[in-house]
């Protein structure tokens, strides 16, 4: 199975401030796992402008565009270098692809990113690792991610990589029956209607940059070209390795 994992700067942050090392050591040990099972793994993560906060001793996120792409720049590399330090240990490789949403639009580019996947892929000695090139994407940068905190980026990518599943991991159990995310957990939803993007808040609501409303509009993305969706909670122990079972954890979008 091909898997396009997403993973957001709210798992990806420590409580005390730059990357939850832990949690992302935690990860690559189960990646190696789906490894050795014979999965294909790719990630799709956030995390560089918050890299960045703390290289910079900042405590709250800038506002401005300058200083956001600023903490960008710096903390990108730091992001691949926490990920490197994470999976060495089971000899695995980070290899990092920077996209902004025009790359998409090149018929060139796109073909050209597929053409390196795939052959990262077939290396087999590493993971790709996809992230939004924040640094150059101002238009990104201006409205908050127009990716959504990757969400729509990691259904582009799972689109491009023809997966076999995108899982979508976030700080919450999944899909909630309350707008507020609170009430039950929705384990299956088959089509994502008014109704299921009413339980998100509806279109236009404020926790629609980075919340569940994007993710579910990711999930509607992958699921119009067949690709399944997994929206699970990145902290439950082996999130991982559950999300390729027949009936993952979470919230599972599929027809």
């Amino acid at each position: 199975m091909r898997l396009v994992i997403k993973i957001g700067s709210s798992l990806l942050a420590a409580q005390r401030g730059g990357l939850a090392e832990n949690r992302m050591r935690d990860w690559a040990k189960q990646i190696a796992t789906l490894r050795k099972s014979g999965h294909e793994v790719i990630l799709v993560s956030s995390g560089a402008i918050r890299a960045g906060m703390q290289a910079l001793g900042l405590r709250q996120r800038p506002t401005s565009r300058p200083e956001m792409q600023a903490c960008a720049t710096i903390g990108q590399p730091l992001l691949m270098k926490a990920y490197g330090a994470a999976l060495a240990p089971h000899r695995i490789l980070a290899a990092q692809i920077l996209l902004t949403s025009w790359d998409l639009d090149s018929r060139r580019i796109y073909a050209n990113t597929r053409a390196t996947l795939q052959t990262l892929l077939k290396l087999k000695k590493c993971i790709p690792i996809f992230n939004e090139n924040d640094a150059l994407s101002f238009e990104e940068i201006a409205l908050l991610n127009a990716f959504g905190d990757n969400d729509r980026l990691s259904a582009h990518v799972a689109i491009l990589a023809r997966a076999d599943r995108l899982v979508i991991l976030t700080d919450a159990p999944g899909l909630m029956n309350r707008p507020d995310g609170g009430g039950q957990l929705i384990r299956r939803v088959k089509k994502i209607d008014a109704k299921v993007l009413a339980y998100a808040g509806g279109a236009g609501s404020a926790g629609s940059v980075g919340g569940m409303l994007s993710k579910l509009e990711a999930a509607r993305m992958a699921l119009g070209r067949g690709i399944p969706v997994v929206i699970a909670d990145g902290r439950e122990a082996n999130v991982l390795k559950k999300s390729v079972l027949r009936i993952p954890p979470g919230t599972w979008v599929a027809p």
